[in-house]
C-alpha cells in the first residue's frame, strides 16, 4: 500500500519551470513501447472504411459556456451554442425543440432552467447540432465523433458497469475493438473516437477539474492515421506544448487543444483503470526526474 501511494503522490508533480501540471513531473507520458503501434495502419483502413458507413456525431461547440476554457482563449470557441441556445426567442426555441429526438421530454416553460448539450440534461440530436451549426453559425470542432462504449455522463467514464461495446462498433470495427481490449487496462469504462476535419481547430479547454479529483483520469489516446497535432496550453508562460507520437497519455486537468491540419486527423480515447503493473511499469519509467 505504501508503494502504491507514494506512486500516485508523485504524479501529482508539475513539470518544473511552467505552469503545466504533467504526470510525474513530465509534459506527458509517451506510450509508444507499452501498446503494439505497428498495428495502427491496419486499424486506420478499417476505421476509414467503417466511417463511410455509420453515422457520425459532433462534439464540442460549448466550451466557453461550460467554463473550461483558460482565460484569454475564449475567441478560439468561435460561436458557442449554450450561449446560442440562452438567447433564442420563442420561435427559435421552438424550432431547436422540434428537432430533438424526444421534444416531449424539454417543457417549454422551463426552457431557461433546464440545461442542453453534453453533460447536461437534454444531450443535442444530430438534427440540433447541425440546425445550430447552419442557422446560428456554431462551431463545432470535433465534426467525427464515434461512441464506441457510449457513457451518459462524463465522471462515469472509467465505471466498467453495464458497459458494452456498440452491435455497430463490434460489426464495423473488429479489430479495432480487439486492439482496445488488448490494452493494459484493469477496467475500461468508455472509448470513443474524436476526429477533426480539414482545417478545423481543437478549441483549448480541460477535461477533468483538481478541485473534484484526487489524481488525473488514467487513459489511453492513440492514433491510427498517424500523429495529430494535439498541444497542451501552458498557462504562465502563455504558449503550445506539442505531443507527438502515436500513442500517449497526459494529465487532462491540463488545457490542451488541436491546431488545424491540411487534412482530417482524429484519435481514439480509452478511459478505465490502469492494470496494477502497468501502473506500477510506468511509476518506475516515468517517476524519476524528467
Amino acid at each position: 500500500m505504501a508503494d502504491e501511494a507514494d506512486e500516485t503522490r508523485g504524479i501529482l508533480r508539475g513539470v518544473e519551470g511552467t505552469g503545466l501540471r504533467g504526470l510525474w513531473g513530465r509534459t506527458h507520458i509517451p506510450l509508444d513501447r507499452y501498446v503494439d503501434t505497428a498495428a495502427l495502419p491496419a486499424l486506420h483502413d478499417e476505421i476509414c472504411l467503417a466511417l463511410a458507413q455509420m453515422p457520425v456525431d459532433y462534439t464540442g461547440g460549448s466550451h466557453r459556456s461550460m467554463g473550461i476554457m483558460p482565460p484569454g482563449a475564449e475567441g478560439q470557441a468561435g460561436t458557442d451554442y449554450g450561449e446560442v441556445i440562452h438567447g433564442l426567442d420563442d420561435e427559435g426555441f421552438a424550432a431547436f425543440r422540434s428537432l430533438a429526438d424526444d421534444p416531449g421530454a424539454i417543457d417549454p416553460a422551463r426552457r431557461h432552467q433546464e440545461t442542453y448539450g453534453e453533460e447536461r440534461e437534454h444531450p443535442l440530436s444530430r438534427r440540433q447540432m447541425h440546425w445550430l451549426k447552419y442557422r446560428h453559425g456554431v462551431y463545432f470542432p470535433w465534426k467525427v465523433y464515434v461512441e464506441m462504449i457510449p457513457n451518459r455522463w462524463w465522471g462515469d467514464k472509467a465505471d466498467p458497469a453495464g458497459k458494452r461495446f456498440t452491435r455497430l462498433a463490434e460489426t464495423l470495427l473488429p479489430r479495432t475493438v480487439a486492439f482496445v481490449r488488448s490494452l493494459p487496462f484493469a477496467h475500461i469504462g468508455r472509448c470513443n473516437l474524436m476526429g477533426l476535419e480539414s482545417n478545423d481547430h481543437g478549441t483549448v479547454h480541460r477535461d477533468g477539474d483538481p478541485a473534484e479529483q484526487d489524481a488525473p483520469d488514467q487513459f489511453v489516446t492513440f492514433c491510427p492515421g498517424g500523429p495529430k497535432a494535439l498541444y497542451l496550453w501552458d498557462p504562465e508562460r502563455r504558449e503550445r506544448t506539442p505531443i507527438a507520437g502515436r500513442a500517449y497519455w497526459f494529465n487532462d486537468f491540463d488545457h490542451h487543444g488541436v491546431e488545424a491540419a491540411p487534412g482530417v486527423q482524429y484519435s481514439i480515447r480509452v478511459d478505465g483503470a490502469f492494470s496494477d503493473g502497468f501502473f506500477a511499469t510506468l511509476a518506475r519509467d516515468f517517476g524519476g526526474a524528467p
